[in-house]
């Protein structure tokens, strides 16, 4: 009987594994589990969403990329950006924080984001995502961080509303409200909090500061009972797995445009903890496989009432630091949060909300990273103006409007980039002229790289009678390239020049092949297997010896 053999990409990380890291995997998701599974419920709070959404978004994403996602050390949950860009689309969408249709839609968006990322799987998109521009990233990043920052402030005053979803500004004017009834045991407990995951971090990075001062806040209510001082506590966590449910249909189209910026991020965030975690005798991360693998892990979570996922570096980072050698680490981070889920419920209850706000205020601090502006500035000028404006506007409009113009102005920049025509002067033979697209021609570039041609036709200065161009990097070949080969030819033909094409891949001949035009060059003998043997070919009659010039490109003789 022939055993079934598992599929490529079905927990992949587990390829080449060896039993004797089963130990060093199960202790590396446990020291994973003691940060994200408290972070991850701090950050259900940014979005005002109970903080079991958090413990959830801990188990089934998690869960289900451990068995589809190719990063072996990798932790997918939820993150602050994503968190605060899930909070801003939920207020946007007129969701009312804590009511009754605050989960359905919260399940209605996370599964939009996940069929969003399935459908750039599905077209093949992984590296046309990964073109946003870091600037645009760090932009964004430096917004998330100043907005959540500002909006935990009257949590940390002893306040109990969060104004992150609000914006920087409403939350600024929140927090001047807050100062006018300020709780001093509750300021003491913030700042204390705040210390000693700053301390932990400085001097024992390996100890999970969050986890610390989880169980430092909850002996504080239950063996002090600062909570009879004002301190306000969490609301009652149930004991108990997320159940299945149907999300709620009647804020979609208010929810698409923030479910396609949450999508965009946690790709990238995703992409970017993937590969920064790879070491180099693993295999490449595949970018539309992390697509497929992100985009399943939301769209299963989305039944279970869980917040967008993707992949966080602080507990990726704990992780690969702790040994993980592949998604085994994370399946034993889901069993840990199951366990909390399971019998931890009435513990937690006991958690004071400025300690849960104080980790979300340790967490965003870091992502506003002025020196690495200050530093682009010196470098970039443009990728700092672009970071700043996008920062800027995430502060003022708001987080949404940034995302969207960050992308935008990253394709543009993509597409100025990708247009500029270049072309090499390969060789040269009397009359004939030789030379080689480097970029292939596509709807808007075509144009313009005509135009250099007939520049360089012209500024020759013997007449030419041939041009063979080649045309190696044209994979794809559409009718607007045709039209625009065909044009290049008449134009041509007014100078006296005839057109010659050389080294066109198979796959773009073979569309080609179906217009008159084409079929009537190579029946005239004008279509080469290279620039060479086109110069050859079109200098025979002159009785010439082509001059071809060194490194060219790759083109067989």
């Amino acid at each position: 009987m022939t055993a079934t053999r598992r599929p490529s990409w079905l927990f992949s990380s587990v390829d080449g594994y060896q039993r004797k890291w089963i130990v060093r995997d199960v202790i590396a998701g446990l020291s994973a589990g003691a940060v994200v599974i408290p972070q991850a419920m701090a950050y259900a709070t940014i979005a005002n969403l109970p903080v079991q959404v958090g413990l959830y978004t801990c188990i089934v994403p998690m869960i289900v990329y451990a068995f589809l996602g190719g990063s072996r050390a990798m932790s997918v949950s939820t993150t602050s950006t994503i968190a605060t860009l899930t909070a801003t689309t939920l207020v946007s969408a007129g969701v009312a924080a804590g009511s009754d249709d605050a989960i359905g839609s919260l399940m209605m968006l996370t599964l939009l984001v996940g069929v969003i990322l399935l459908i750039a799987r599905f077209c093949r998109l992984g590296s046309l995502v990964e073109n946003i521009s870091g600037a645009t990233v760090l932009g964004l990043k430096i917004g998330v961080g100043a907005t959540v920052a500002v909006g935990q402030l009257p949590k940390l005053l002893g306040e109990s509303d969060d104004f992150s979803g609000h914006g920087f500004l409403k939350s600024l004017g929140a927090v001047a409200q807050a100062f006018g009834s300020a709780n001093w045991p509750t300021i003491a407990l913030s700042a204390g909090s705040i210390v000693v995951m700053l301390v932990l971090k400085r001097f024992a990075p390996r100890v999970p500061g969050t986890l610390v001062v989880v169980v430092g806040g909850i002996l504080l209510v239950w063996l002090a009972g600062i909570d009879r001082l004002g301190v306000d506590l969490i609301a009652t966590v149930p004991s108990g797995l997320p159940v299945p449910g149907i999300p709620d249909f009647a804020q979609i189209a208010a929810l698409i445009p923030g479910a396609l910026a949450i999508a965009v991020m946690a790709f990238l965030e995703s992409a970017a903890v993937a590969r920064s975690l790879r070491a180099a005798t693993e295999p490449q991360i595949d970018s539309n496989q992390e697509l497929f693998a992100t985009g399943a892990a939301n769209t299963v979570g989305a039944f279970f009432g869980t917040m967008p996922a993707a992949g966080g570096f602080s507990q990726s980072a704990v992780n690969q630091s702790a040994g993980a050698r592949s998604q085994l680490a994370t399946v034993a981070t889901v069993v840990l949060a199951v366990l909390v889920a399971l019998f931890l419920g009435p513990v937690l209850s006991l958690l004071p909300e400025a300690t849960l706000a104080a980790m979300v205020f340790v967490a965003v601090a870091g992502l506003i990273n002025i020196p690495e502006l200050v530093r682009w500035a010196r470098i970039s000028p443009v990728d700092f103006w672009i970071a700043l404006s996008v920062a800027i506007l995430g502060l003022t409009a708001g987080l949404l409007p940034a995302v969207a113009v960050g992308v935008v102005v990253t394709l543009i920049l993509v597409l100025r980039e990708v247009n500029v025509p270049k072309v090499t002067v390969v060789g040269r033979l009397g009359g004939v002229l030789g030379i080689h697209l480097d970029r292939g021609l596509y709807t808007a570039n075509a144009m313009a790289n005509e135009r250099l041609i007939l520049e360089m036709v012209g500024a020759e200065s013997e007449p030419v009678h041939a041009l063979v161009l080649g045309l190696k990097q044209q994979e794809v070949m559409t009718i607007t390239v045709l039209e625009a080969l065909e044009n290049l030819d008449r134009e041509l033909a007014q100078l006296g020049t005839v057109l010659h094409l050389a080294r066109l891949p198979e796959a773009a001949a073979g569309v080609a092949r179906r217009t008159p035009w084409f079929a009537g060059l190579e029946s005239a003998g004008r279509v080469h297997d290279s620039v060479r043997d086109g110069i050859a070919a079109a200098g025979a009659t002159t009785g010439s010896t082509a001059r071809v010039h060194p490194g060219e490109v790759g083109d067989a003789p």
